[in-house]
């Protein structure tokens, strides 16, 4: 196994878990942050992803706000669930998405239990909201289900 260190000082140590982790947090907020390069590779996201939702034993359902040349506005949970759902209000995604004046987003949550394939509600409040946001010119690029793997509604054509 690999360690990782940290200076203090002019000594090193073995760097705990929670201090890399939050370090981690901070690099990859820097690298999602407010106006950087356009997100363009799904890599980008899923990595974001992973990070961001990896460690949550409840569901967390968010949304990604995107500019026209897809840079991000921001990153969004807006919803929290328990262990196995979450509560969707199109009418919140709706504000949400109006007040950061969004004109992509890409839709995300997670699945505790690991599982990555989307359940049928997972598959009509992805329909409803993107019949509500095409009302707005606002597209829906993906809807990512975080799980142990990450599955996408865009590549398996459910968009």
């Amino acid at each position: 196994m690999t360690k990782l260190y940290v200076r203090e000082g002019s000594e090193y140590r073995v760097a705990e878990p929670n201090v890399i982790l939050t370090h981690a947090d901070t690099l990859i907020c820097r690298r999602f942050c407010s106006g950087a390069r356009p997100l363009q590779q799904p890599h980008q996201v899923r990595e974001f992803l992973r990070i961001h939702l990896g460690g949550k034993d409840y569901e967390v359902f968010g949304l990604l706000h995107l500019t026209t040349r897809h840079k991000l506005i921001a990153a969004e949970d807006l919803f929290r669930g328990t262990i196995d759902g979450a509560s969707v209000y199109p009418r919140e995604v709706l504000k949400s998405v109006l007040a950061h004046g969004s004109a992509a987003v890409i839709i995300f949550h997670n699945h505790p239990s690991g599982a990555c394939e989307p359940s049928p509600a997972d598959e009509g409040i992805t329909r409803k909201l993107r019949q509500v946001l095409a009302l707005i010119d606002v597209r829906v690029l993906d809807h990512l289900v975080v799980g142990e793997e990450i599955f996408s509604f865009s590549e398996h054509g459910l968009l």
